[in-house]
């Protein structure tokens, strides 16, 4: 079956305000709103090189890096200040010509007592700066990806997938594995990522169970009965620049020991379904490596029963030397034949195919993008991260090398994860005697009672729980927590409820 055209849908919220940030008009995409099975013969002619939405990406990748970029400049400015009767003013002067937003009055009107309190300040404008590009995506979809969400939603249905969840390493330079590497509309495909891409198993199958209720009960994606099933995907890293220090912490910078932990978690997850719910609730996997220094990505291929293997894989790296100057459709059927042969004489089911080379095809254009932008390699071989996301997913941070993910409920189950992303600022911040931002994150389902209550209370749990465990850090100044929450039901903007400073909480 071949998907049909449908005009983008706008943002039921895009129309209410204008973006924090000027973007570029949208462009083209490779990866159009046509399956890979379906081109126009128009958009057959064009080659990669004129196509897709790279500009947008680029330049909201800009936007966002500068606001951070420009936080110490602003603040040194403000530190050169004399502390006289009009500090406050040119401080906030300064603050709103370089920033974009003033800085708490009580900080700046304190200083003349014991000094500027600048790790304050800076944690304040960390995240300030979130709050305006996490206002940004949520109102105004700069990476569009409202647009893309229904035909990806009918293509998956269309390869025989119900629900695609990915969980990628909560590394930083990952953070853009959905909006950018493989170029995917989030609300589609849930995320949720691990140090070491090790995803809970039991949160898992809590997820798996509530997707085939809802199939159940509510007939979507679809019907319980339709022939579709849940597709996991892991996500592991290397590093072809260095792959002895610059690979995942969590497993020794040893490329192999993450892929075959990757596959063995999946193998489980997948056994603990089979086991649980007998073997008609089975599920497909699929592992994926990627890049870190380039962003190619490395497909593992099931074969026909399912099963991917870690010597059996597909590159982008290749074929994007193999198809640049192709026209779109030859492009498309030179990708659809590397897939259908890597699978040898078991590949994998067509549906699975589609998939992949949808994924791969979606890739070169990324691989397109780090050419233009930055040469084919990442300046930034290891960590440069911002700040550290606790808590639920932030769908709102799509950029390499942005944010170290910790998800969980509570701080036991997340400390590991923590740990190492404590471990990663005390190099970024800590070395230079700036604090480690902290933003807690729990979403809600609005429609259900209680719940924006309880999502509260889980993040003054967990705010609590970070500051007993690194108390010498919080004692001087050195780590900070901004909570905040979101309804997931009617979306909109995130919502602040506290932070280790009550000048936040206005956030």
């Amino acid at each position: 079956m071949v998907a049909t055209r449908t005009s983008p849908r706008p943002s039921r919220v895009a129309r209410r305000r204008a973006p924090l940030w000027r973007a570029a008009p949208p462009r083209q995409s490779l990866a159009s709103t046509a399956p890979v099975s379906a081109v126009s013969s128009a958009a057959a002619s064009v080659p990669r090189s004129q196509g897709g939405d790279n500009r947008r990406l680029g330049d909201y990748e800009r936007r966002v890096r500068q606001a951070f970029a420009a936080i110490e400049p602003a603040l040194r400015q403000i530190a050169a200040l004399p502390q006289d009767a009009e500090f406050v003013r040119r401080a906030q002067h300064e603050a709103r010509s370089r920033l974009g937003f003033e800085l708490p009055v009580s900080v700046l009107e304190r200083a003349w007592v014991g000094g500027l309190d600048m790790r304050a300040l800076f944690a304040h404008a960390s995240f300030a700066t979130v709050r305006a590009f996490s206002d940004d995506y949520f109102l105004n979809d700069p990476l569009g990806m409202g647009a893309r969400t229904a035909e990806f939603e009918r293509f998956l249905l269309e390869c025989g997938f119900h629900e695609m969840n990915l969980t990628p390493c909560s590394d930083g330079r990952l953070a853009h594995v959905i909006g950018y590497v493989l170029r995917l509309p989030m609300g589609v495909v849930r995320r949720k990522a691990h140090a070491g891409a090790l995803f809970d198993i039991e949160e898992a199958v809590r997820r798996w169970t509530e997707t085939e209720l809802r199939r159940h009960r509510e007939g979507v994606p679809n019907t319980a009965e339709a022939p579709t099933r849940y597709l996991k995907v892991v996500a592991y890293h290397y590093s072809s620049r260095d792959p002895a220090h610059q690979g995942c912490a969590a497993h020794g910078s040893d490329d192999a020991r993450a892929a075959a932990a990757g596959l063995a978690q999946l193998r489980a997850f997948r056994e603990a379904i089979e086991n649980s719910y007998c073997c008609g609730a089975s599920i497909d996997i699929l592992l994926i490596g990627i890049d870190t220094d380039t962003d190619r990505i490395r497909v593992h291929l099931p074969d026909a029963v399912g099963e991917p293997a870690l010597e059996r894989h597909l590159d982008s790296g290749p074929l994007h030397a193999e198809t640049r100057g192709l026209g779109l459709q030859a492009a498309r059927d030179h990708i659809c034949a590397a897939v259908a042969s890597v699978g040898g004489v078991s590949p994998p089911a067509e549906g699975m195919q589609r998939l992949v080379a949808r994924l791969l095809e979606h890739n070169l254009e990324q691989l397109d993008h780090v050419a233009a932008e930055y040469d084919g390699h990442y300046a930034d071989a290891g960590h440069q991260e911002r700040f550290i996301g606790v808590g639920g997913d932030l769908a709102e941070v799509q950029l390499r090398n942005l944010t170290f993910f910790a998800f969980m409920r509570t701080l036991e189950e997340g400390a590991a994860d923590l740990d190492i992303g404590i471990g990663i600022f005390r190099r970024l911040n800590l070395e230079r005697g700036l604090p480690i931002p902290v933003v807690v994150r729990f979403d809600y389902p609005g429609r259900v009672p209680g719940a924006r209550a309880r999502a509260v209370e889980r993040c003054a749990r967990v705010a609590e729980a970070i500051a007993r465990r690194y108390p010498e850090l919080v004692a001087q100044g050195l780590l900070h927590t901004w909570s905040t929450v979101r309804d997931s039901d009617h979306g909109g903007r995130i919502e602040s409820v506290g932070g280790s400073l009550s000048e936040w909480e206005g956030l």
